[in-house]
């Protein structure tokens, strides 16, 4: 969400109103918990909003989750 010059609730948004780009899974990924960031994230289109734990190998293993959910579990769209 903090990132420089632009945050990423208004990249999202750019994403998710381009329709180039709108029909891509967007993953939130950052340190923030607070539920209003959480509402905004769903509200402006993201399709998981997920919270950096800040102990590295938790971090690795969440990344990894998320990794085999997104590429075995979901089933993509038809080309």
């Amino acid at each position: 969400i903090k990132m420089p010059k632009v945050d990423g609730f208004e990249v999202l948004e750019r994403l998710k109103t381009n329709p180039n780009t709108k029909h891509l899974p967007i993953l939130m990924l950052t340190s923030s918990s607070r539920d209003e960031e959480i509402a905004k994230g769903y509200r402006f289109g993201a399709n998981a909003y997920i919270t950096k734990p800040v102990d590295f190998q938790e971090f690795a293993e969440k990344l990894k989750n998320v990794r085999l959910f997104w590429t075995l579990t979901v089933e993509p769209p038809p080309k």
